[in-house]
Parts: structure tokens; sequence; C-alpha cells
């Protein structure tokens, strides 16, 4: 099994202002992205990654791309 490693560069003034520590901040575009506060592209710069690849790692954490879990969107093709 590969090791990932998720890596978003920022600066010292961005953690202060977000009164977090770095452990939490490296989860911060993922997250805001599952809130529905960003879009993919702008959580993909949040990352330090392109949009492409950040919407295949969502699925590392469960995370549809296009705003529906897998169980929703099975449901709604049956229901179609």
């Amino acid at each position: 099994m590969t090791a990932h490693q998720l890596t978003i560069p920022y600066s010292e003034d961005l953690l202060l202002s977000l009164k977090s520590d770095p452990e939490h901040f490296e989860l911060l575009a993922v997250k805001r992205y599952e809130l529905g506060r960003v879009t993919t592209g702008t959580a993909a710069q949040l990352a330090g990654m392109d949009r492409v690849r950040f919407i295949f790692e969502l699925d590392r954490f469960g995370l549809s791309p296009i705003g529906v879990d897998p169980d929703e969107l099975a449901e709604d093709i049956v229901n179609a």
C-alpha cells in the first residue's frame, strides 16, 4: 500500500489569522470544499495541486467532486 501526503503551503500570517495549528490547517482545503465554501478549483489551489488531481484525491476522503455522495446518486438513478 502506497502512503500519500497532502501538503498545503501557507504563510505564518494565514495560520495566525485562522487561529489554528499546522496539523489542522493541512486539511483546510478538503474541509472547506466539503462544507461548500470553495469550489474544487479554489480548494486545489489551497492544496497546492491542479484541479484534476484534487478531484481524484477527494475519493480518499470519501467525498464526491459533484457534491453528491455515491448512495444518493445510486438512489437518484433508481428513481429516474
